[in-house]
């Protein structure tokens, strides 16, 4: 038993070292938006449902978000959001897996505010792209919270736009992600 104890308190200290490299949330904030300038109503939507997991020993991201789980404001917009365009019984979400790219230069143990890329792979709608978004991370007395704005061009994804409702729905969506990280 005292030779098992000291290789106990190794692996716990090991286990914890290794937790505190990694924060991540469940309830990241999605925001959607693909109202085209000549919409007479919003087509947004949101989610407080994304994840997010950001392994700070590697660089390492991961983020994903149920479709289903971004809410319109009118059920019908819903519905044709996720029967018509991305298909979320087929293809149920929307993820992200990839790299901060200037990971070294950040130092996320440290209150300030720091600028990123994330660099990977974006898939949605069955179709997995080559993406480089813009992100920001911001410590505030040890908590760490990460934004990120960027532009997904729909048929890029495979997702068309009748012609009967091109005057109301953009293109080009516009998401945005706001999370708070905690460690894993």
């Amino acid at each position: 038993m005292k030779k098992l104890f000291p290789l106990l308190s190794l692996l716990m200290l090991l286990a914890t070292m290794s937790s505190a490299q990694r924060l991540y949330t469940r309830n990241a904030n999605v925001y959607f938006d693909a109202t085209s300038k000549n919409s007479p109503e919003q087509i947004e939507a949101k989610s407080q449902s994304g994840t997010l997991v950001l392994d700070l020993a590697t660089g390492r991201v991961e983020s994903a978000v149920l479709l289903k789980g971004l809410l319109f404001e009118k059920a019908l917009m819903q519905e044709h959001f996720n029967e018509n365009y991305v298909e979320s019984d087929k293809y149920p979400k929307a993820s992200f897996k990839g790299k901060i790219e200037n990971a070294s230069s950040l130092n996320l143990k440290k209150d300030g505010e720091y600028k990123a890329n994330l660099v990977g792979k974006m898939s949605l709608h069955g179709v997995t792209k080559d993406v480089r978004y813009p992100a920001t991370f911001t410590v505030k007395k040890g908590v760490v919270s990460a934004n990120c704005s960027f532009v997904v061009v729909l048929a890029d994804y495979d997702i068309s736009v009748p012609s009967m409702v091109a005057d109301k729905l953009n293109k080009n969506a516009t998401v945005k992600i706001d999370a708070t990280l905690q460690p894993m």
